[in-house]
């Protein structure tokens, strides 16, 4: 047996190796904003509900509270939102976009479309979103 038909049945090698390939198609659509993939969908819920504070900003996403604190260091430093104290905790964070988040919104959302279309090209619609269904079927029965 080779090794990849061992693992041709298992959850975790198939949905990491999954990970790792869309990670890189991701990680060229966002390259040109200076971006990666994590940054820019994060910027993107940020854009979406601004204002919200990290701890739900991470829930949201399904990341650690240190994860997104990374995540938000580095868009603070791109200068794509800012940290602004709450009124009930000054160690709470409410996150805001900038104008600059706000003006690349446009071209983020064309290139996440425009790889989602190349993805549904080779998978087939149906395909497609059956298999983001499945998975964050699976996820969300796994946490």
């Amino acid at each position: 047996m080779t090794v990849n038909r061992m693992f041709d049945e298992c959850l975790y090698f198939n949905t990491a190796a999954l990970a790792r390939t869309l990670e890189r198609e991701w990680a060229k659509a966002f390259k040109p904003f200076g971006l990666t993939p994590s940054q820019a969908f994060m910027l993107r819920a940020v854009v979406e509900r601004p204002g919200q504070l990290q701890g739900t900003l991470a829930d949201a996403l399904a990341i650690s509270r240190p994860t997104a604190t990374r995540t938000l260091d580095g868009l603070a430093r791109l200068g794509f939102v800012e940290r602004w104290s709450t009124e009930r905790d000054g160690r709470e964070a409410a996150i805001h976009p900038t104008d600059s988040a706000h003006a690349i919104m446009d071209r983020i959302g064309a290139a996440s479309s425009q790889i989602t279309r190349r993805m549904k090209r080779k998978l087939g619609n149906a395909r497609f979103d059956d298999t983001v269904s499945s998975v964050r079927h699976i996820r969300t029965t796994l946490e």
